[in-house]
């Protein structure tokens, strides 16, 4: 990141159902990141998956935010209004020979791909060599998605919370998807796109996208964009180490407010349970301000996970 450019960090929230505890707790340290360094922020609503997203859950999302003190300075903006930006970029990379069509189904990919580390498998390359002939042939049955060939490289960085983190992209990835089959435009080019236009400099997210961060950055390159700093927080888990979600409504505003009974409440406990501030005692976000300390805080979570949720 260059350090002459403001600090800008980003919520950039899905709108699928309401915030739960590691919702907040992720938005709340890249509140507390990007305040404790004078910066802003940017609300984004990432609502490429039409399907899931909801218009009630849009409004929800902005509600659950002002409620709990987590105020932004820029936006909302979304993703369903940037098709003509992501097209762009798509077409530029397509224009240089790095983009190709896809024709595997999901079993293919489950059947022909090696593990990759953490939650995601490393495509094999099944349909970089067809020839036209081939891709024809394929396009009368299945309509493709779309590729973006990754080097034999190494991409390293520093995480503000999990450290040294490298990634070989072919190697570890595969190239992957920046269109799916249904014409909607893929996370990671959409995500690349917004950051930059929308000039942020500071990402932080759970640590389920750490392993997604290397293939940003290798498209960020290819864009001409600069690369934010990232720190990637711990998921708070349920018992036995189940992931929250929104799905099945664990840990949500509502049940978090029914417990706790005030925001202050909340985001003090969530404060004291993660390393943020020294004890669970109820406090506004301006209030953990005055306290938060960016590199005690790394260091406090270095190299861990998850966090289990009490």
């Amino acid at each position: 990141m260059d350090g002459s450019k403001p600090v800008k960090g980003r919520f950039a929230p899905s709108p699928t159902g309401r915030m739960h505890a590691g919702n907040i707790f992720s938005a709340l340290v890249a509140w507390l990141m990007a305040k404790s360094r004078g910066g802003s922020i940017v609300l984004r609503i990432e609502d490429l998956d039409k399907e899931r997203s909801k218009p009630q859950f849009i409004d929800a999302v902005q509600r659950d935010f002002e409620t709990l003190g987590l105020f932004w300075d820029e936006g909302p903006y979304f993703q369903h209004d940037r098709d003509e930006a992501y097209r762009a970029a798509f077409d530029e990379m397509s224009d240089r020979g790095l983009v190709y069509p896809c024709f595997c189904t999901r079993a293919d990919l489950h059947a022909a791909s090696a593990p990759h580390r953490g939650e995601k498998t490393v495509y094999p390359g099944t349909c970089r060599h067809l020839d036209e002939a081939e891709k024809r042939q394929r396009a009368e049955k299945r309509k493709p998605a779309y590729r973006l060939i990754v080097p034999d490289e190494e991409i390293a960085f520093h995480d503000e919370i999990q450290g040294a983190y490298s990634q070989n992209l072919e190697r570890d990835c595969g190239d992957f998807l920046i269109k799916r089959s249904d014409g909607a435009f893929a996370y990671q080019l959409a995500v690349v796109v917004d950051d930059a236009e929308q000039g942020i400099t500071s990402v932080v997210r759970g640590i389920d996208l750490l392993c997604s961060t290397p293939q940003q950055m290798y498209l960020q390159s290819l864009v001409g964009a600069a690369h934010p700093t990232y720190a990637h927080v711990p998921l708070i888990v349920a018992q036995h180490g189940r992931r929250l979600s929104k799905r099945d409504h664990d840990a949500a505003l509502d049940a978090l407010l029914a417990r706790f009974e005030t925001p202050e409440a909340i985001i003090g406990h969530i404060a004291g349970m993660t390393g943020i501030a020294p004890d669970c005692s109820p406090a506004t976000p301006e209030e953990l301000l005055a306290v938060f300390d960016a590199e005690q805080l790394s260091k406090t979570l270095s190299r861990s996970e998850e966090i289990p949720w009490r």
